[in-house]
């Protein structure tokens, strides 16, 4: 499991988690939500949590699972390791139900899967434990950043394992891939949503994490994320001539919104100081 601490220096060379695996079994599974994902074991003998290349929205979730991940993890924030993880169809054989079958048939080819985090259970605000102010206005200025409508008290998609904070779930961000119309407008647009995120009410350093993500966040680095993207799950918009004109695309939405006034910045500073 692979971690920065949050605040780490701006010169620290990006190292991605995501790497090759092959799915070997698939366990069981997780009834949660439209996508059906599945725990299933790689042939590294590693467990984890695999997301579907053909349930609900598509490559669209897979692409911002990976791309946030790598951001969550660049700021420091504690994200599970990401699996690109290769599945065969013919696990399905397995799969009594038939529903299942069809969607595991669907996506062979190329998943994308988080570390399985055992005896892990979801963060409740009422029963905590509450992250510090730091920690809080970071993951506060990372979902505004990636436009995350999915952090709220209802579904927070965050998880306590080993008495800790970690993300779980970024696959309902960067919604502007699923029409690039105008894209780059919208990517200096604020982010209203953030005033329903579960964590606001502690996040009264947001300005201090600005500072930091901004620091961290370099063209470089941003450039290594989108690179990690793979061929086949881009060019599916007749927008884009090919895959590296698709990824470059994501790159030039992310460079835009990290430019100075930040409107997604200034209104989860707003929308914290309108609790007080």
């Amino acid at each position: 499991m692979n971690e920065r601490t949050l605040g780490a220096s701006p010169g620290d060379r990006f190292e991605s988690s995501a790497r090759p695996v092959s799915a070997t079994r698939y366990v069981t599974p997780l009834r949660e939500g439209g996508s059906l994902p599945a725990i299933v074991e790689g042939d590294d003998l590693g467990t984890y949590v695999l997301k579907f290349r053909g349930a609900g929205q598509g490559v669209g979730v897979l692409i911002a699972e990976l791309v946030c991940g790598e951001i969550a993890r660049t700021l420091g924030l504690p994200q599970p390791d990401t699996v690109l993880v290769q599945l065969d169809p013919a696990l399905a054989r397995s799969e009594p139900d038939p529903e299942i079958q069809a969607l595991i048939k669907a996506s062979a080819g190329l998943n994308l899967a988080l570390d399985y985090l055992p005896g892990s259970f979801a963060f409740d605000p009422a029963v905590g434990p509450i992250p510090d102010a730091d920690l809080a206005s970071a993951i506060i200025w990372f979902d505004a950043f990636i436009t995350n409508v999915d952090r709220t008290a209802r579904n927070t998609n965050l998880l306590i394992w080993h008495k800790k904070l970690w993300l779980i779930d970024n696959g309902a961000a960067l919604y502007f891939q699923y029409n690039w119309d105008g894209y780059m407008e919208r990517s200096r647009l604020p982010f209203p949503q953030v005033k329903d995120h579960v964590l606001l009410p502690w996040a009264d350093r947001i300005p201090q994490a600005d500072a930091n993500a901004v620091d961290l966040l370099t063209p470089d680095v941003l450039a290594d994320i989108v690179s990690l993207i793979p061929d086949e799950w881009l060019g599916d918009t007749p927008l884009f001539a090919s895959a590296p004109a698709h990824r470059a695309a994501y790159l030039a939405y992310f460079l835009s919104r990290l430019q100075a006034p930040r409107a997604f910045a200034q209104e989860a500073i707003r929308a914290h100081d309108q609790l007080v």
